[in-house]
């Protein structure tokens, strides 16, 4: 009787495309946050009033309050899968990188509620 073996033209490739929306998803997370690093950079260049009620009239505009937002929702979700990939690569005891992975996420939406309050309070 041959033995089935998983070498050569015949092998059985499992998870292909894995990883594909996470890779896609940083690139665009880092897109959004350069546009809104540009759009920041130029606003604050061009700006005449360097004081609190100047950055307050900034964020008091509702575009922009989404715009932060949108752009806060998506660095958080980059970071989630830059740690994810550092803690499934790096961490081997499972129970340690559960622990790990759901400290990350807890981190991460108690930014995001803190993101959502700062906002929305100016």
């Amino acid at each position: 009787m041959a033995t089935k073996n998983n070498i050569g033209p015949r092998r059985l490739v499992v998870g292909a495309h894995y990883g594909v929306k996470d890779w896609l998803a940083q690139r665009v997370t880092a897109i959004v946050m350069v546009v809104y690093t540009v759009i920041l950079l130029g606003t604050f260049l061009t700006a005449q009033n360097f004081t609190y009620e100047g950055w307050a009239s900034l964020f008091s505009r509702q575009w922009f309050k989404l715009f932060t937002a949108v752009t806060f929702f998506g660095l958080f979700y980059h970071v989630w899968v830059g740690v994810r990939d550092i803690w499934m690569d790096y961490v081997k005891p499972a129970g340690i990188k559960l622990a790990l992975q759901i400290a990350t996420v807890l981190v991460l939406i108690a930014y995001a509620v803190w993101t959502v309050q700062i906002l929305w309070s100016v």
